[in-house]
């Protein structure tokens, strides 16, 4: 079965909801034949690379509430993290760009560290002191490196804006297409879908009727043909 992610480095629920789907995961007795993908979804495609502002002042302005308003959504986003045992820094963060750090997940999906890049880039934006918007590329080659990702083919997809750039747009309007106007946004073999951060009990649920629901192989038999197996091919008589 073949679950798929849409969600943003920038979001706080898709760090959080990651956490409560891992949660079902884990306890889902098929986990093993569960193939998990990251899709792109930017919450604000339209900011400049290098406008960078803090959390609280991008909320404000962009929500129409005052700062304190801001903070107290922050201080409940952080319970809410640290129920699920993440790690948030409710005051100090800031906000940017996140189209590179999409372009690089595609890059690591083709690597097979797809799934170790973006819980190290959610918590580089989510716990680390350090920001994830103002140091540059060099910032994300590190956070790469971490994923098992090399540094120098890291630096090359960075340096080229062209570089998984239709991947990145290309999910972004399958999102589109399948009514996802928010994230994060679960698509279980492209047959339900769930939205949002839900408890992980919701996600179980959904595991569970997405697999007892999968459609068998239908098998049109034209009678006996000639095929190989394990115990070899079969030899033609005539």
């Amino acid at each position: 079965m073949k679950v798929e992610i849409w969600s943003d480095i920038a979001c706080p629920w898709c760090y959080v909801g990651k956490a409560r789907f891992e949660k079902a995961l884990e306890a889902f007795p098929h986990r093993d034949q569960v193939e998990v993908v990251h899709r792109s979804f930017e919450l604000d495609p339209g900011r400049a690379k290098g406008d960078v502002q803090t959390v609280v002042s991008m909320l404000s302005k962009k929500y129409g509430m005052s700062e304190a308003q801001a903070e107290a959504g922050e201080d409940n986003l952080g319970a809410q993290a640290a129920a699920e045992g993440l790690a948030y820094r409710t005051r100090g963060r800031d906000h940017g760009n996140t189209f590179d750090m999409h372009r690089l997940l595609h890059f690591a999906k083709e690597q097979g560290r797809q799934d170790e890049l973006i819980q190290i880039l959610y918590k580089a934006n989510f716990a680390d002191e350090r920001s994830l918007f103002t140091e540059g590329d060099e910032r994300l080659v590190e956070l790469a490196v971490e994923a098992g990702l090399d540094a120098g083919d890291a630096r090359k997809v960075l340096a080229d804006p062209t570089a998984y750039a239709d991947a990145v747009r290309a999910d972004e309007r399958e999102a589109a297409q399948l009514g996802a106007n928010g994230v994060p946004f679960f698509v279980l073999d492209r047959k339900y879908g769930v939205s949002g951060a839900q408890p992980a009990e919701v996600f179980a649920q959904a595991l569970s009727q997405a697999w007892g629901e999968r459609s068998p192989l239908q098998l049109i038999d034209q009678g006996d043909a000639d095929a190989c197996g394990p115990d070899g091919c079969a030899v033609p008589q005539h």
